[in-house]
């Protein structure tokens, strides 16, 4: 198996904080990213760990993503950036991607679900159920979030199966998307949307990655004591969060799980680009 780390969408600039200097990350100011993973696998092709913006979203920003969204985040208009650009890169073609695992449903996780339309589309439960089910309380909000220009076309969209009584390092409520022999779990970390999950890969090492979505979004809120956010994500984590108090106690847990256990998980999230700048090669066998 071999883990690639993708920025598959520039955001707006912001300034690293006052914290000391980062082995292998600039200091100064860096574009926000959109960190996905591509894993190629033996038995299930290539997996897609969320899409960032896709080929559409840099065509016509504001009629794909709001004009709203887009005057804030500001993104790049980098087709090179896209995944699909990035995998027929690599020498792949779109329909060797045959899963895409998604930590949610926000316009900037699912912008390369066009991109790659013959994929399954594996979701947590409850990130199902808020953007099928119209008796679901969050509905509304959620389906605001999952843009129609990304789900236009159809995806595939299926829940991952809960375990009953599985847990991952403490963890409950974990769920295995199906028809994936290799070792991948959507690990709930509540929140910021209605099934906002992780996505834990183990490498041919024997290590865990931990795609920790939008549960934080700057490296200081689960790496310092106390958890320092940063300024310019504070607005994004405020409107599109669902639950402000399970959000900050899923970064508790994550600040937890990074110091109790560092030695066997690696974690880092979606947009945060000092944090993506550690992973400068592929890993995995």
């Amino acid at each position: 198996m071999r883990i690639h780390h993708l920025n598959c969408g520039s955001l707006r600039t912001i300034p690293l904080l006052g914290e000391e200097r980062l082995t292998g990350a600039a200091a100064g100011q860096l574009a926000t990213v959109c960190h996905c993973l591509l894993i190629e696998t033996d038995s299930d092709g290539l997996v897609l760990v969320d899409t960032g913006l896709g080929t559409a979203d840099r065509h016509d920003p504001e009629g794909a993503l709001g004009a709203e969204w887009v005057a804030y985040a500001q993104p790049a208009r980098r087709p090179e950036e896209s995944a699909l650009r990035q995998i027929t890169h690599l020498g792949y073609a779109p329909r060797d991607v045959r899963h895409i695992v998604l930590t949610h449903l926000h316009r900037d996780h699912t912008g390369g679900l066009p991109d790659f339309p013959a994929a399954r589309v594996h979701v947590h439960p409850a990130e199902y159920s808020a953007v099928t089910d119209s008796a679901d309380p969050h509905h509304q909000h959620s389906l605001d979030r999952f843009m129609p220009a990304h789900r236009a076309h159809g995806p595939l969209l299926t829940p991952a199966v809960a375990e009953e009584g599985a847990r991952w390092f403490g963890f409950p409520g974990v769920a295995r998307p199906q028809g994936l022999a290799c070792e991948l779990l959507l690990v709930p970390l509540p929140g910021h949307s209605a099934g906002h999950s992780g996505v834990a890969v183990r490498d041919d090492a024997g290590r865990w990655l931990l795609h920790a979505g939008d549960a934080y979004m700057y490296h200081a809120e689960i790496e310092q004591t106390p958890p320092l956010p940063h300024p310019a994500f504070a607005p994004i984590q405020d409107e599109s969060q669902t639950d402000t108090e399970a959000r900050v106690a899923t970064r508790d847990r994550l600040h937890i799980l990074r110091r109790d256990h560092g030695d066997q998980v690696t974690v880092f999230s979606a947009h945060d680009p000092w944090e993506l700048a550690r992973f400068a090669t592929p890993t995995g066998a």
